[in-house]
């Protein structure tokens, strides 16, 4: 590795971030692969002209990115993380979730984004994948037909569901901003399900949507996505004038509850 070095001497100024950057780039075009080990903290030490404080503080900051992990003991050093899909997409779901996005502007992309992932999954998906997608949908409708259907089960089925859905696209991106709007959004389907009124016309509506994807007949399964969204936006209507209905009423209470009663003639 010294006869060979695989970074350069940094500037003075912005050493950390230079070193940080290099191996980065390292990382990025494969000279380093997930699993191996980076030279020792003395070798970046030398080979990058900066202190051993400089490069402590490159490798913590690489840590935090989650691209390296720091080892302890005779076997330690600083190792290449391999990707995971999982930490990524937790990420940028928390992300999004603490931007605060408007249910309006959430159901616009979720749309969007759906109608994009079905007319590729109905080109792209073989037989036996679009009949499990079905075979899901059917399951999610034996659920909620149950008395008293257990709702975290509900809501983790329809959540692999639309992860299963953008797998079938073929297009990896769509997977992993899926998985990211499951985890930080939900686009407000929950009240879907939580709600009596809407709650067997949803299941209905994807057991509807992916026969249509297993008969390859896209036109007839975008009008159900639609349709989904319309019933989406609808019940959050009516929960929306339901909640201020109930606020009016306990406003009206509690004013006459804080009201003396008058004396009578």
């Amino acid at each position: 590795m010294k006869d060979n070095p695989m970074f350069s001497p940094v500037r003075v100024g912005r050493a950390g971030e230079d070193v940080a950057l290099q191996i980065e780039a390292a990382i990025m075009d494969g000279r380093v692969k997930p699993g191996e080990r980076l030279p020792s903290e003395r070798d970046l030490h030398v080979q990058f002209g900066a202190s051993r404080g400089v490069v402590r503080e490159a490798l913590r900051a690489l840590k935090q990115k989650g691209l390296i992990e720091i080892k302890k003991g005779a076997k330690g050093g600083a190792f290449i993380k391999e990707a995971e899909l999982h930490n990524a997409s937790e990420s940028l779901g928390l992300f999004l979730k603490l931007q605060r996005i408007s249910a309006q502007s959430l159901i616009e992309f979720r749309e969007s984004m759906d109608r994009t992932i079905t007319t590729l999954a109905i080109t792209r998906a073989d037989a036996e994948e679009k009949q499990q997608l079905l075979e899901g949908a059917m399951q999610l409708g034996n659920l909620l037909n149950k008395e008293d259907p257990d709702m975290d089960a509900v809501h983790e089925l329809d959540r692999r569901l639309n992860i299963r859905l953008a797998r079938m696209t073929k297009n990896p991106v769509f997977e992993w901003i899926m998985r990211a709007v499951q985890l930080g959004l939900s686009s407000h389907d929950a009240v879907l399900y939580e709600d009596d009124e809407y709650r067997s016309r949803t299941a209905g509506n994807w057991r509807e949507t992916a026969q249509a994807i297993a008969d390859n007949e896209p036109l007839k399964a975008l009008s159900y996505i639609g349709y989904h969204y319309v019933m989406l936006q609808k019940c959050l209507e009516d929960r929306e004038v339901q909640e201020n209905n109930q606020g009016a009423d306990g406003q009206d209470a509690d004013f006459w509850a804080s009201t003396p009663d008058i004396p009578g003639p």
